[in-house]
C-alpha cells in the first residue's frame, strides 16, 4: 500500500530520520513507539504528504486514499453536527443530488421520448451506483459513528461551532472513519475520548478492513488494536510483530543483545587501539599496525539507546485518616437550567480506591470540586471524615502553574525541606533532564506543563487524593512513573482517567456517572463492564415482544407456538427473578465486605488485645462474616450460571 524508501529528514542540525525504509500492507494495523520528539508526528505527515522527506521516496499504490487526524487545532464552523458529518460522503451525496435533478428533469412533460430514455436509463445507472456504495445508509452510518464516540441525539443538529476543542477533534474522528480511507493515519485519537467512546473506538478498529496507522500513549488500546508495532528511535524504525505488550518483551531482549554486541565491539576496538599505540614506531610491527587502522576505520559503531530510568518514587507519609472518608447524602447539583446531579448519596471510606466513569459531560469533574470541597452542592449534605487531608488534582491543574518560574523553582517553591533532594529526580522521572529544569513556565508546550503539575503533586503528603485526569498528555513512561506511586500509595484515592491500563491497574471499586446518579459498583472495572453487559442483556431480552405470526398456522402448529411462548415467559419470568436476587446478592456482599474491612482495621491497632472479650467479639464476628460473604458469593456464582443457561435456553426458543 505504501512503501517508504531510504527515507531521510531533519531539522536544522538535528536528524530525525536517517535512510528509513518501511513497508506498511494492506489490514495492517500499526502502533508507532518511541520516545518524545524521535519523529513519530513527522512520520505521519509524511505518510500523509502533508510534508515531503528531505531525502528518499514515499511510494503509493494507485487506489491509495490516506486520512490523518491530528492531535489537535481542528476546527468546524457553518454546518450543523450530520451536516458536517455527512460531508465525508461527498461524492455519494453529488449522485444523491444528480439523481433528483434526474427525476425533476424525467417529471417535464416536455421533453421528447427519446430524450426521456436516456434520463430513464442515466437515472438507473446512478440510482444502481448510489444503492452499492450505500448512499441509502448514509444517515444510519452518520447516527452509528456519532454515538459511538458519545454524542447525544441533541447534538445532532446543533452548530459545529458551539463544541468545544476536544469535540470538535471527536468531529474530526467521525469525519475521518465515515470517509473510510485504505490508509488510516491517527496521532493520538483517544486523547480526547472518554473510556466509553475509547471501547467503541477499539471495536471499530478492530473490525476495520484497512491499514490503520496510529500513535497512542493508552498501552490497553495498543494491546486490544495493533497487529505490530514500529518504534521510532535513533535515526531509524524498528517494526516488532505482535501487540504492545508483547513489543515491550522483545524490545528489551533486542537491546539486550545490542548492549552485549556493543560491549564486545568497545573491547576489540580497545585491544586494537592498545595495540596500535604499544608498536605505533616500532617498523617490525608497522604493517600489523597499519593493518590493525584500517580495521578501526571499517568498524562502524554499534548506536545503543540510552538505558531508561527506573524510577521509583513514593508519596511522603501522611497521618491516618478516620474510617469515613467522604459521605454526601441526598446531594442536588445545577447550573442555571442544566441539572447535573438528583439526590445522589456516596459513601467513601478509608483505602477505597474509586474510579468515576461516564460520558463526557455527565458530572465527573462536578462530582470532584465537590469531593474537594471547591463547590458546593445546591443541595443535601456532605460530611468530611475525621483526619482527612485531601489533595486535588485538577483538570486544569496546569494552567494554575506560574508562568514566572523555571522548572525547578516550580517544585522548590513550595515543596517541604524533606523533599527538596528528590526533586531533580522528581523531574527526570517526568522527562526533565539536564537544561529542561533550567525552562521557564511559560516555553513549556501543554504537555510539558500537564507533567510538571503531576510531578508537583507528587511532593506533598496527604492521605486522600482527589485526580482528574492525570495521565492527560503523559506518554507512557510518565505514566508508569505515576502508576507505581499511586499503587504504593496507603490512602484513599478517587480518580478521573480515560487511560484503560490505568483504570484497571488501580481500581477497586467504579463510581458511574450519568442519567443525574452516581452508582457505586465493587469490582475492577472489567468486572463492572461484563455486569453492566449481564444487566442490558437481561433488559433486552424481557423487553423483547413475544414472537407472532401473521399467517394463520394450522392448529397443531399453532399450539406448538403457544406451548413454546408460554415456556419463554416462565423462563424470562425466573430470569428476572434471578436478576433481581443477584442485585440484592451484590449489595449484601458490598456491606458485609465493607464491614469486614472496618474489623481488620480494628483488628490492626496495637491496643486492640488489651480487652480481651471485645477482642474475642471481634473476631468471632469477622469470622461469621467471612463465612457469610462465602456462602453468599457462592449463591451468587450459582446464579449467575443459571442466568447464563436461561439466557441460552431463551435464545433458543426465540429463534
Amino acid at each position: 500500500m505504501i512503501q517508504l524508501s531510504s527515507i531521510h529528514k531533519a531539522f536544522g542540525a538535528r536528524v530525525l530520520f536517517n535512510a528509513v525504509r518501511w513497508q506498511v500492507r494492506s489490514g495492517e494495523r500499526v502502533g508507532l513507539c518511541g520516545p518524545n520528539g524521535a519523529g513519530k508526528t513527522t512520520l505521519l505527515r509524511i505518510m500523509s504528504g502533508l510534508e515531503e522527506p528531505d531525502d528518499g521516496t514515499v511510494a503509493r499504490s494507485s487506489n491509495l486514499t490516506v486520512g490523518f487526524l491530528p492531535q489537535d487545532g481542528i476546527s468546524h464552523t457553518g454546518r450543523t453536527l450530520f451536516d458536517e458529518a455527512a460531508l465525508s460522503f461527498q461524492e455519494l451525496m453529488k449522485l444523491q443530488n444528480e439523481m433528483q435533478e434526474l427525476e425533476v428533469q424525467m417529471g417535464d412533460s416536455s421533453i421528447q421520448a427519446g430524450e426521456h430514455q436516456q434520463l430513464l436509463a442515466r437515472y438507473a445507472d446512478v440510482q444502481e451506483t448510489f444503492h452499492h456504495e450505500g448512499g441509502y445508509d448514509i444517515e444510519a452510518r452518520v447516527s452509528e459513528v456519532l454515538d459511538g464516540l458519545g454524542f447525544s441525539q441533541d447534538d445532532i443538529s446543533r452548530p459545529t461551532e458551539e463544541f468545544s476543542g476536544g469535540w470538535q477533534m471527536r468531529i474530526a474522528l467521525a469525519k475521518l472513519l465515515l470517509k473510510r480511507p485504505r490508509l488510516l493515519l491517527m496521532d493520538e485519537p483517544t486523547n480526547h475520548l472518554d473510556l466509553e467512546a475509547r471501547n467503541w473506538l477499539e471495536d471499530f478498529l478492530l473490525s476495520y478492513p484497512y491499514a490503520v496507522v496510529l500513535v497512542s500513549h493508552d498501552r490497553f488500546f495498543l494491546d486490544r488494536v495493533v497487529t505490530s508495532i514500529a518504534e521510532v528511535s535513533l535515526r531509524t524504525l524498528t517494526p516488532y510483530p505482535g501487540d504492545y505488550s508483547s513489543y515491550l518483551i522483545e524490545r528489551d531482549a533486542r537491546l539486550q543483545r545490542l548492549r552485549e554486541q556493543k560491549q564486545q565491539q568497545d573491547n576489540n576496538v580497545a585491544r586494537m587501539q592498545a595495540f596500535i599505540d604499544r608498536f605505533r614506531y616500532q617498523a617490525t610491527k608497522a604493517a600489523q599496525v597499519q593493518s590493525r587502522v584500517k580495521m578501526l576505520e571499517k568498524i562502524t559503531p554499534i548506536e545503543v539507546p540510552p538505558e531508561p530510568k527506573r524510577v521509583h518514587f513514593t508519596f511522603p507519609a501522611s497521618t491516618k485518616s478516620g474510617r469515613t472518608i467522604l459521605e454526601l447524602k441526598n446531594v442536588c447539583k445545577s447550573y442555571e437550567n442544566l441539572k447535573v446531579f438528583d439526590d445522589i448519596s456516596v459513601h467513601i471510606e478509608r483505602g477505597d480506591r474509586i474510579a468515576l466513569v461516564g460520558p463526557n459531560g455527565a458530572g465527573k469533574s462536578t462530582l470532584m470540586r465537590m469531593l474537594s470541597g471547591v463547590e458546593s452542592s445546591d443541595s443535601g449534605t456532605q460530611v468530611e471524615g475525621h483526619n482527612v487531608v485531601t489533595q486535588y488534582f485538577a483538570q486544569d491543574e496546569a494552567t494554575r502553574l506560574d508562568p514566572s518560574l523555571t522548572v525547578y523553582e516550580t517544585l522548590s517553591s513550595d515543596s517541604p525541606v524533606s523533599m527538596v533532594p528528590t526533586i531533580r529526580n522528581i523531574l527526570g522521572g517526568f522527562l526533565f533532564e539536564d537544561d529542561d529544569v533550567h525552562k521557564r513556565v511559560k516555553v513549556l508546550s501543554g504537555g510539558e506543563r500537564t507533567r510538571l503539575a503531576v510531578a508537583r503533586m507528587l511532593l506533598h503528603s496527604s492521605n486522600t487524593l482527589l485526580l482528574d485526569e492525570p495521565t492527560n498528555h503523559l506518554d507512557i513512561d510518565s505514566t508508569n512513573v505515576l502508576l507505581d506511586a499511586l499503587s504504593d500509595y496507603g490512602g484513599t484515592l478517587i480518580f478521573v482517567s480515560h487511560d484503560r491500563y490505568f483504570v484497571d491497574r488501580l481500581a477497586t471499586k467504579i463510581l458511574e456517572i450519568g442519567d443525574l446518579k452516581a452508582n457505586l459498583y465493587p469490582g475492577t472495572y472489567e468486572e463492572f463492564r461484563w455486569s453492566k453487559a449481564q444487566q442490558q442483556n437481561l433488559e433486552s431480552v424481557a423487553n423483547r415482544p413475544a414472537p407472532h405470526s401473521e399467517k394463520r398456522l394450522p392448529s397443531r402448529q399453532t399450539s406448538d407456538r403457544k406451548r413454546v411462548q408460554l415456556k419463554t415467559r416462565r423462563l424470562e419470568r425466573r430470569q428476572r427473578s434471578i436478576q433481581e436476587r443477584i442485585v440484592k446478592l451484590e449489595q449484601q456482599i458490598s456491606e458485609r465486605e465493607q464491614t469486614v474491612r472496618a474489623l481488620e482495621i480494628n483488628i490492626a491497632e496495637p491496643d486492640f488485645y488489651n480487652d480481651e472479650a471485645y477482642a474475642k467479639a471481634c473476631i468471632d464476628k469477622h469470622q461469621a462474616l467471612m463465612w457469610e460473604v462465602g456462602d453468599l458469593m457462592n449463591e451468587w456464582e450459582k446464579l449467575q450460571k443459571e442466568a447464563e443457561e436461561l439466557s441460552e435456553k431463551i435464545q433458543r426458543n426465540i429463534t
